[in-house]
This record gives structure tokens, sequence and C-alpha cells, in this order.
């Protein structure tokens, strides 16, 4: 079966080359590569000009104020191939990444056949500040339960016919719209508990944030997705309930209780073994090749980054919520029904 590759991209001149470059070094090549830009205005649509002759059929579509899932939708509507696989800007693809994303596919008897599958991620990060920004964000492979896994659209694949009756890519989400086109996916194998199969050696290498302020950007913006399309409801009323009570309590028996303040001491120093206990086991795994003193800059990182995140979401997450009262009146929002 054809497989088209599609990716969206905007402003990406720094990045842009290493997902062709790693494009082009695919083991299994793919049929067709459709990217389409948001309007870029660095040289993001003349670097991609430049991998004409060396990428088959490479498409480049320019579609100017296109959010991401807009994108996606227009490279998807454009593409040929029955398979489509997706992937994002600022990756970097492993060599066998496409092979290992459609090998399910070989036994499909029809691309009509709802089918999709699920790829992972990895950090590509270096230096104590991103080793521990990838040891407090993003899971590692042992952390994945197949069944419950929602890809990200850096590292995923389906039929065309899945993309259709999922309705695309939500529109009218900026972000996490991956995760509703996600539970949409899913829904077109009622009973089953997913209908994505786990193909891990799917690898992308993802670079995390190199600072607490875009960190801090990506997280409010993740969180307003989440407010915007009704997400994580008990995620975030547990992340309010810590930091708004829990805490202050805690913090008000250490400083100014009457009676056994070690308890309140006691209290936060467990609170802050088990908020960063798997970044911290994480981080055994991801910092072997810092140094000593590399790995206990990054280990201190890791509540820094941790709390940055959890405040990011809270002031994100209700300027979703206040975004989706708002338009309450259009009916696309109310996706689950």
């Amino acid at each position: 079966m054809r497989v088209s590759v599609v990716a969206t991209v905007y402003n990406e001149g720094e990045s842009i080359r290493g997902l062709l470059d790693s494009l082009l070094a695919q083991s299994r090549p793919p049929d067709e590569v459709v990217i389409c830009d948001g309007g870029s205005t660095d040289d993001t649509v003349a670097i991609l000009e430049t991998y004409r002759e060396r990428l088959p059929n490479l498409h480049i579509l320019v579609a100017p104020g296109a959010n991401i899932s807009q994108g996606r939708n227009r490279a998807i509507q454009e593409a040929a191939g029955p398979i489509i696989a997706v992937t994002d800007a600022g990756v970097r693809l492993d060599p066998g990444w496409l092979a290992a994303l459609t090998t399910p596919f070989q036994g499909l008897a029809s691309p009509e056949q709802p089918f999709a599958v699920a790829g992972f991620f990895l950090p590509d990060a270096t230096g104590p500040f991103q080793t521990a920004m990838a040891a407090t964000v993003l899971p590692l492979p042992q952390d994945i339960q197949p069944e419950r896994f929602l890809p990200s659209s850096r590292s995923v694949a389906f039929t065309k016919a899945t993309w259709a009756a999922a309705g695309g890519y939500p529109e009218w989400l900026d972000y996490c719209e991956d995760l509703v086109f996600d539970f949409n996916v899913n829904r077109q194998r009622p009973g089953a508990s997913t209908a994505f199969v786990w193909a891990p050696e799917a690898v992308v290498y993802f670079r995390p944030r190199t600072s607490l302020g875009r960190f801090w950007t990506q997280y409010f913006r993740y969180a307003r997705g989440d407010g915007k399309a009704d997400l994580w409801r008990k995620r975030h009323a547990v992340r309010y309930a810590t930091y708004l009570l829990l805490l202050p309590a805690l913090l008000g028996h250490a400083f100014a209780g009457f009676f056994a303040r070690w308890l309140g001491w006691l209290g936060l120093l467990a609170g802050l073994a088990v908020y960063c206990a798997r970044p911290w086991q994480r981080l055994m795994i991801l910092g072997r090749e810092l140094s000593p003193w590399e790995r206990w800059q990054a280990a201190l990182w890791v509540p820094v980054i941790r709390a940055v995140g959890d405040l990011a979401k809270m002031a994100g997450y209700p300027v979703g919520l206040w975004w989706r009262w708002r338009n309450r009146h259009r009916p696309e929002i109310h996706w689950r029904r």
C-alpha cells in the first residue's frame, strides 16, 4: 500500500533540515511527502524547495494562518496514499521509523478498514537542563500501557478512511488537537480498549524546551487546550487542590505550627519525594552520559521544572474553560456527543 508522510510547519527554518534529512534516511522510504506550511515568515519554505529533487514526490502546500489541525487536514486531503503517517517539524526520525510504523498494515485486508498505529517519541536532549526537562515531562517506553496510550501526532499512522471517520483533526482546537483526534479514532472500534496498535520501535526524537520561559508557554498552551476541549477535569482538580489547599496547609504547619512542626516538614519532604520520584528515576536512565556534577544539577532542576509546568497549567486551564464557555453555542466543541 502507498504510504504518505504528512507534517505541518511554521517558522522551522532552524530545525526543518533535521526532519527532511531523517526522511531521506528511512529504511522504508515514503512514497510521498506532503508538508503544509502555515505561512512561515522565515526561510522554511525556501529550505523545503531545496529538497524537491532529493525527496520523491515532495508536495509543499502553503496555507497562511492555518493552525496545526487545519494544516494536517489539508495535507491529508492532498495525500494520494491510503495510509497516512504523521509527524512534526522539530523532530528527528529514527531510520527505521516508517518501516516500524507501517509494518502492522501489511496484514490489513482493505485500506477502508478502521486501523491506526501508535508510534513513540524519545528525548533528544543535551546538558543537565534539557535532560532534566526530558526526565520530567516525557515518558519512557516502560511507562506506557499500550491499551491506554493516546499517541502524539509526532509519531502515528492510520488509514485515510480512519481519519475521515474520525472527522479529521479538530480545526477549532489549536493545542491538544491530537488527543481529541485519538479519542475519535478509538470510537471507530467500540468495545475495544484502543484502536491503536502499539509500535514502540517507530521512534522519533524530540528536543525538549531549552528554557523555563519557553516551557511555561508550551504548558500554558497545552492546559488552555485542555480547557477548550474539556479534557482531564480530575487531573486539573487534583493539581489545584494540591497547590491551593494541601501545600499551604503543610507550609503553615511547618513554619507557624505551635505543635509538632516536624510533622509539617515531614509532610513537605514526603510530598517532594512523591512529586519527583518518577522523574528522578528516569534521570538515572537518561543522565548516563552526564558527569556526576551535571547529574546533580539535573536532579535539582526536576522540582523546579515540575513546579513551573504545574503553575503554567493552572494559569492556562481556566483561560481555556472561559473560551469554552464563551463558545458553548458552537456544536463542534461538544465533540463527545
